[in-house]
């Protein structure tokens, strides 16, 4: 007799991970980031579970030797699938394709039969998401075939799945003559400066109607901040502007915040979604810091959503002191970046039908 899927030591998990601290909004490292924030928080949804995710543990079925590298599915399980959306942008690529894959895709993307990591990899522009219904069923949709969940949730009552999905942005910064710039950088050394990211200042400060990305980086932001936005500058209290550092961390707050709801639509009662949002700071021949702005989940009945805000004009910003350089902290509404509040938005679990 098949025996019904344990929700309890799911939830326990996800009521866990709630109580881990998470510090938004500053300036950092970015392998203090992935590791401290992204990884950490991951691991703590399905540790104590057989992690699946190179495609020859799904080898239980092939006619010749490799069938012994099947995955025993009567074990408490969980199939990992990621995904992530990045600017296409060049001069964000660095960040992305190596510290983010070594680091954060290396533990929880599919891995193929010859070593590679397949990841859902999306490059709009501007980053963000074009569409995080887009996003989420697809992320979801090639996880895995009907057969293999079948087998893995009828394997054990505790066996379920996890959705990562990571949006960025990113916002270059220039130092020079003793000036801060927000929203440009230098490719290289030898290079002039430029916009960075290109799409979202060029959305901001020369729109054109006719231009689809300018159309949808305006629709992320919403008119009330596009227009502040492109009116108005936000000024750290030593007169730093960073105008376009609240642009690029709104864009990616609106991504998150509409793929999580989209995945309630995706996911059935095993499923588990864990998203991220943060903005890149892209620096010249130097390393590139992340600001992480947001985190969610999405299990049993119930999306949770701890972030920064995305109203513009209640965003504020300072130099502090860290790491032996001034970096930026970002706040929102005054509150405590390190003690966010936690949203929650309920919704109509869909069930497999698999028990």
């Amino acid at each position: 007799m098949n025996i019904p899927f344990d929700a309890k030591a799911a939830q326990t998990r996800i009521d866990s991970f709630w109580q881990l601290p998470a510090s938004f909004g500053m300036e950092r490292n970015a392998y203090h980031n992935y590791l401290n924030e992204i990884v950490s928080d991951r691991y703590a949804l399905i540790n104590g579970l057989q992690l699946l995710r190179d495609e020859l543990q799904f080898a239980y079925a092939s006619k010749t030797d490799i069938h012994i590298c099947g995955a025993d599915l009567s074990l408490p399980s969980v199939v990992t699938t990621l995904a992530y959306t990045n600017c296409g942008d060049r001069i964000h690529q660095g960040e992305a394709t190596k510290r983010y894959r070594d680091v954060v895709a290396s533990r929880f993307a599919t891995l193929s039969e010859i070593g590679e990591l397949k990841l859902e990899a999306f490059f709009p522009a501007g980053g963000g998401t074009n569409n995080g219904a887009t996003l989420a069923h697809v992320t979801v949709s090639h996880q895995m075939d009907d057969k293999l969940r079948r087998k893995l949730y009828l394997g054990n009552p505790k066996s379920l799945v996890l959705a990562a999905i990571d949006l960025k942005t990113h916002v270059g910064r220039l130092e020079e003559e003793g000036k801060r710039i927000y929203g440009k950088t230098r490719e290289s050394p030898w290079r002039e400066p430029r916009d960075a990211c290109g799409a979202i200042v060029g959305a901001l400060t020369s729109y054109h109607p006719h231009n689809m990305i300018h159309r949808r980086i305006r629709d992320d932001l919403g008119e009330r901040n596009f227009q502040y936005l492109s009116t108005q500058k936000i000024y750290t209290d030593d007169g730093v502007d960073i105008t376009m550092a609240v642009a690029a961390a709104i864009v990616a707050i609106r991504g998150i915040r509409n793929t999580a709801i989209a995945m309630t639509q995706e996911i059935d009662e095993r499923g588990i979604a864990h998203l991220t949002a943060s903005t890149t700071v892209n620096r010249p021949s130097r390393d590139d810091l992340v600001i992480y702005l947001a985190r969610a989940t999405v299990f049993n009945g119930k999306v949770r959503i701890q972030s920064l805000g995305t109203i513009a004009e209640l965003f504020t910003g300072k130099l502090v002191e860290y790491a032996g350089e001034r970096r930026l902290q970002i706040t929102y509404n005054n509150l405590d970046s390190e003690a966010l509040p936690v949203e929650e938005i309920p919704y109509q679990i869909r069930y497999s039908g698999i028990t």
